[in-house]
């Protein structure tokens, strides 16, 4: 079987880093960054996330503390305004536009482990149908990792 070219760290890091910059110019990312922008300027979206935070801070300083009765009625109130932040069409838009940029990543990361897989199952003479190597064959006599 013929030798293909070993690649180096860098070699991998470099083609990482392009298909890195292609990723970021997908129409995902590009959604997803401009919806992002739209949040931020969005003033009933940061009140909301502001008061949102300072109820987390209640609520955790009402647990240390316990008063429980005081922690459930923050944690009501925090609750009504997730759901109306949450309710905000921006939001959902903002909050789908991140599952997909993720689903492009986990798919990449898919395809990637997939492929080294099955590289590794067909180099080593192993059987691609039941994912088994070749590992314990060894090659025109060659030793383990043999130069």
């Amino acid at each position: 079987m013929e030798q293909s070219k070993l690649y180096t760290d860098q070699d991998i890091l470099n083609k990482a880093r392009e298909l890195a910059n292609m990723i970021a110019n997908t129409k995902e990312v590009d959604f997803f960054k401009r919806a992002e922008q739209q949040i931020k300027h969005n003033q009933r979206v940061q009140e909301l996330i502001s008061q949102i935070k300072q109820k987390q801070k209640q609520l955790v300083m009402f647990e240390s503390i316990q008063k429980p009765e005081l922690a459930k009625k923050v944690e009501d109130e925090y609750n009504q305004l997730q759901n109306e932040l949450d309710s905000i069409p921006l939001v959902e838009e903002f909050k789908q536009s991140q599952v997909d940029v993720n689903d492009l990543l986990q798919m990449v990361t898919h395809v990637i482990t997939n492929t080294v897989s099955e590289r590794i199952i067909l180099d080593t003479g192993g059987n691609p149908l039941t994912g088994e190597t070749g590992g314990g064959l060894k090659k025109d006599g060659d030793g383990c990792c043999s130069l």
